[in-house]
């Protein structure tokens, strides 16, 4: 019986978990809170706010951030190649595959840490903005958010890819 490497076992449980969350904000969070906004004699979005997105953000910014840095730790010294897209000395379609979705994997990431989470800071008001930059934080956090869901398909497209097999 073989045994995963700690750093690919920890780059699937973190990947997933990152995964998750985004597809949740997408598919779950953002219309629930279009909804509690819409719904006028409700209790509003506010528990959402307070309670459930800062905890929920928490999880998937480090997740993130674990899910890229075991990704790098598992390639080891196929880093260089798989980042170079394998078009260096010894790259194999391995490397230009992999590459592909480390290449998509850290854009997301940057998303995240870039535009997502300072974004949503001044949304939940853990930052103080106006109302006219929170709309603006608003917009932009969804639209990073709403990119990272449709990169997030071709980036696990190449990662199985490149250990299953190419299926294109």
């Amino acid at each position: 019986m073989e045994f995963l490497p700690f750093d690919r076992w920890l780059h699937f449980l973190a990947g997933i978990t990152w995964i998750g969350l985004l597809y949740y904000f997408n598919l779950v969070q953002m219309p629930a809170l279009a909804a509690a906004n819409a719904d006028k004699g409700g209790p509003g979005p506010a528990a959402i706010n307070k309670y459930v997105a800062p905890r929920a953000l928490l999880w998937f910014r480090w997740a993130a951030l674990v899910t890229w840095l075991s990704g790098a730790a598992y390639l080891g010294g196929d880093f260089i190649k798989a980042m170079t897209l394998g078009l260096g000395d010894g790259g194999t379609i391995y490397h230009t595959t992999i590459g592909m979705g480390a290449w998509l994997g850290t854009i997301m990431l940057l998303n995240v840490w870039g535009l997502i989470w300072p974004n949503q800071k001044k949304v939940l008001g853990i930052v103080s903005a106006s109302d006219e930059e929170k709309a603006r934080a608003r917009r932009i956090a969804m639209l990073a958010s709403r990119t990272n869901t449709m990169l997030s398909i071709p980036m696990l497209m190449f990662m199985g890819a490149a250990s299953h097999g190419l299926p294109f």
